[in-house]
């Protein structure tokens, strides 16, 4: 795996934010930019001090020699990120790609869904699959028109774009996987779906296609700690077996996945998380009221 490449850390040249709560960085990193392929992830550490987050690789470029990650700031590491990441600093460190790639190729037709901040790493997934010959229909899902984004993106490598909202506000009102009824209902030949967002959303789309025995995958982000495979935080139940998301994921098959069982253990830390953030708070709220 590439090692970093100066004592500072890894460069941050690009930030975006959608949202107040969902914003994107793009880190230079050469070595990575050249390895990363679909469907991979990285671990990445703030500080020296830092957790260790498993963070999905929503784009990469080989030209720039840089990935970029989108991220939402929902929990004590990702909110500090928010605050401390600008263009400019760096992120102590990042080791990846990690996980198996994709598997693509052979396929004529492929819908890609992605809801919410699952949008951002089904995009390398659906550009892969254009690349490699298939038609690829895009169906992405965000609460409202405000939080849309990427779309350009999409359109540029994809045949067909399904915009969802909740409250209809842009594209299509419902869900994704209403869009993914649709986009079954207009193409009988579809060789396979695949599904990136909370486990509730992939979920609904394993029970979607089910019926049309569609094959069909979902990329799982369950509770990590090393990333390699040593500790067992990361695994879930595929059919009657035990895998690890980490090294034999992120992608598996979404009629085999045992969804309720992994909402569980994502559930496990919620106090822990919560006393972190309430800590990560209360000092920024002491800070800024030292600071006047």
């Amino acid at each position: 795996m590439p090692s970093q490449p100066d004592s500072r850390g890894f460069e941050i040249v690009a930030r975006q934010d959608f949202s107040d709560v969902t914003y994107l960085l793009e880190v230079r990193h050469p070595l990575m930019a050249k390895a990363a392929r679909a469907g991979q992830f990285v671990i990445v550490m703030l500080h020296d001090h830092g957790e260790r987050i498993p963070l999905t690789i929503a784009d990469f470029d080989r030209e720039r020699g840089t990935i970029t990650l989108v991220i939402q700031a929902v929990g004590k590491t990702t909110r500090e990120m928010q605050r401390a990441c600008t263009v400019g600093t760096h992120l102590f460190a990042l080791t990846g790609p990690m996980g198996e790639p994709s598997h693509i190729g052979g396929q004529r037709r492929v819908v890609c869904v992605g809801g919410g901040l699952g949008v951002a790493p089904i995009y390398p997934q659906a550009r892969a699959y254009k690349e490699s010959g298939a038609q690829v229909t895009a169906v992405v899902g965000f609460r409202n028109k405000d939080l849309v984004f990427w779309e350009d993106k999409f359109r540029a490598c994809c045949d067909e774009v399904i915009v969802c909202t909740d409250d209809g506000s842009a594209g299509i009102k419902g869900n994704v996987t209403e869009g993914l009824r649709q986009a079954i209902a207009a193409h009988p030949d579809i060789d396979e779906v695949v599904a990136i967002g909370p486990p509730v959303m992939m979920k609904a789309c394993a029970e979607a296609t089910r019926p049309h025995g569609i094959k069909t995958m979902v990329s799982l982000n369950p509770i990590m700690v090393d990333g390699t495979g040593m500790c067992g935080g990361c695994r879930v139940k595929i059919g009657s077996g035990i895998k690890f998301a980490c090294v034999d994921g992120p992608d598996f098959d979404a009629h085999q996945v045992d969804f309720d069982d992994l909402m569980i253990r994502l559930k496990r830390f919620k106090t822990a998380e919560k006393a972190a953030l309430d800590r990560f708070e209360e000092s920024c709220r002491i800070g800024r009221t030292a600071g006047r």
